[in-house]
């Protein structure tokens, strides 16, 4: 993952000509209510359709264990997205979240709650923030096997920054409660 202004990964704003190095971002996408292989599907969607967004990969889906989630809460389906992209972070971000709205997404006071989808940003380049509105990298996702087992079967030598290679983060947490779902699959569209 890195962040270089690079004069072959240079993208130029159609209106004002302002150069923008173009970034590897990587978002987790899950969801344990409603129709969730459909619902995910839709965020692909939703990615692909985002200008100065281009999707370069889309994990197999898991089916997982709700972590820290309510008694009863259902089991998630979760996937990764690769992206490449000019967006600022907090346009990005800004986008997940418009993204989560149009399915129906509820945010009550209840932590990790059950919901129809959840559009997080674990890294954006080597970009680091520790706003209230956006964590880079995601605070958690070095210990969440349901984001290191799909995103290490798209990028193997990844590395969270500051953290380090997912695949040391994916055998220090193990894959329990991590199940591929071959049955299932998320298209390009």
């Amino acid at each position: 993952m890195t962040e270089v202004p690079n004069p072959h990964i240079i993208d130029a704003d159609t209106l004002t000509g302002e150069m923008r190095p173009i970034r590897r971002a990587v978002l987790a996408i899950g969801s344990n209510l409603g129709e969730r292989l459909a619902t995910l599907q839709g965020a692909v969607n939703a990615i692909a359709d985002t200008p100065d967004v281009w999707v370069t990969g889309v994990s197999p889906v898991y089916e997982t264990e709700p972590v820290e989630s309510p008694e009863g809460s259902q089991p998630f389906l979760n996937a990764v997205v690769l992206i490449d992209t000019t967006l600022a972070a907090t346009r990005l971000l800004d986008r997940a979240l418009a993204i989560e709205d149009a399915f129906d997404r509820e945010r009550g006071e209840v932590r990790n709650a059950p919901r129809t989808l959840d559009v997080d940003l674990i890294v954006v380049g080597d970009r680091r923030s520790a706003t209230d509105d956006l964590q880079l990298p995601h605070p958690r996702a070095a210990e969440r096997a349901f984001v290191l087992k799909p995103w290490f079967d798209l990028e193997p030598d990844a590395a969270i920054p500051d953290r380090g290679p997912i695949a040391d983060l994916l055998a220090a947490v193990g894959l329990d409660g991590v199940t591929l779902r071959d049955d299932l699959a998320l298209e390009l569209e």
